[in-house]
Order: C-alpha cells, then sequence, then structure tokens
C-alpha cells in the first residue's frame, strides 16, 4: 500500500505535463504523501507489536495498526528528538511533522495555493522518511511505535 501511496502522490505532482498542473491534484499529492508515511509508521508498529506471519491474529494486527493517532502521534514525533532515538527515525519523526502540517493546508485551507515543485519535495520527503524508518533497527523502530501510539503515565 505504501508504494502504491507514493506512486499516486508522485503522479498527481507531475500531472498535467508540461502545463499548469490543477491545485486539486497538487492538494492530492501533498496529502496522499503525508498518508503514504502515516501508512508506513501503522504497518511498521503493527508488524512489530504483533508480527508478520501468515499465523498472526488478523484482528489484534489491525488494532495495532488503527491505534496510530493522527495528533498523538504528531505531538509524540514533536519530542523525539529530545529522547535519544537514532537520527534516521528523528529525520523520520520531523518529516512526519511537517508533511502533517502540510496536508492540513493542502486538505483545509481553501485559499492555499501549492506548487508542482512543492508537491514534489512532499513526495520526495515522505520518501526518505519510509527509507530512514525501515532503515533504523528492530528495537529502535518498537521504541518509536511505543512513543507514537502510548501515552506516558
Amino acid at each position: 500500500m505504501v508504494e502504491g501511496l507514493i506512486g499516486t502522490a508522485r503522479r498527481l505532482a507531475t500531472s498535467g505535463g508540461t502545463g499548469k498542473p490543477r491545485q486539486s491534484d497538487l492538494r492530492r499529492a501533498i496529502s496522499t504523501a503525508y498518508y503514504a508515511l502515516y501508512h508506513a509508521l501503522a504497518k511498521d508498529g503493527a508488524d512489530l507489536f504483533v508480527g508478520v506471519a501468515a499465523s498472526r491474529p488478523d484482528a489484534a494486527w489491525a488494532q495495532a495498526y488503527r491505534a496510530l493517532e493522527h495528533g498523538f502521534a504528531k505531538n509524540a514525533c514533536s519530542q523525539v528528538r529530545g529522547l535519544g532515538f537514532a537520527p534516521p527515525l528523528i529525520a523520520c519523526a520531523e518529516t512526519f511533522v511537517r508533511l502533517q502540517q502540510d496536508r492540513h493546508s493542502a486538505d483545509y485551507d481553501p485559499v492555499a495555493r501549492f506548487t508542482r515543485t512543492e508537491a514534489m519535495v512532499a513526495v520526495d520527503e515522505a520518501e526518505r522518511a519510509i527509507r530512514d524508518l525501515r532503515s533504523a533497527g528492530r528495537a529502535d523502530r518498537r521504541a518509536l511505535a511505543v512513543q507514537i501510539r502510548m501515552k506516558t503515565r
């Protein structure tokens, strides 16, 4: 799903050929780039918490996947730099925050205007953040999955 979302975002960002792209395509590209990273984080955490084997309990995996809440994850990602995470995960978390802000503008701000370059930057950043996530060690990724899903008491 994640690679498909990146591909869709890239197609939307480059739509219109050499002509001026439609704002609706650029908005969807930015939003879809964010969702590619969101789903990469959701899947990685579910895989780490529940497993990936065919015998995994699907209901538990789906619950772990769906446990990622946009606002909570954004706030948690804002704190990652000060918590001793590996540099690739810090970069991933900071990109998540930026892309969520961009998605909110793209989805909810009726006067915001975007360029093809801005949309392509969002897609490239999402792709890089997904690579950063996947390059980190299992224990570090699990720590991030906990950070972005569970409250501290």
